[in-house]
């Protein structure tokens, strides 16, 4: 049994779409989708890299989880918490 972590360019319209790419291999136990991170965690007994064709095949963009991708999403999440809009002040 092996844990996939992918980095998946999607909006949440093509989760259903990468659910149906997954759904067709074997081996596959347990898909887990954050949209907030573009991030897809696959637990099961299939190759690392049949997934990734798999996704890819689908017609979304798709590469392995990386440490970089911990620290842009920490840095993106923490400008966009500091962000204050104000509707009034425009220059």
């Amino acid at each position: 049994l092996q844990v996939v972590e992918l980095k998946v360019e999607m909006v949440c319209i093509h989760e259903k779409r990468l659910r149906k790419c997954l759904s067709k291999l074997k081996g596959i136990e347990k898909v887990e989708v954050d949209t907030n991170c573009q991030k897809v965690v696959v637990t099961g007994y299939t190759h690392k890299n049949k997934i990734l064709k798999a996704i890819r095949r689908g017609g979304l963009k798709a590469d392995f989880w990386s440490a970089q991708n911990e620290l842009l999403n920490a840095y993106v999440s923490a400008n966009y918490a500091s962000l204050r809009f104000n509707p009034f002040s425009f220059f």
